[in-house]
């Protein structure tokens, strides 16, 4: 049923988006309360990246 498949890789890149903007809050939470730490981040945006990756194979 290839129906199926998409709506789980569609479900799994909306779980992916959530994440990454989550981490963008945690971060920026983080920043605000202790400083910049550029590990966080350089996290961040390879997981900002990994998502727009995601949401780019999907069309």
């Amino acid at each position: 049923m290839p129906g199926s498949t998409n709506g789980s890789t569609n479900g799994s890149t909306k779980a992916m988006a959530a994440l990454t903007v989550g981490g963008l809050v945690v971060v920026t939470a983080y920043t605000v309360a202790l400083g910049s730490n550029g590990w966080l981040w350089f996290g961040w945006v390879v997981l900002g990246l990994l998502t727009l990756a995601m949401v780019v194979s999907q069309s």
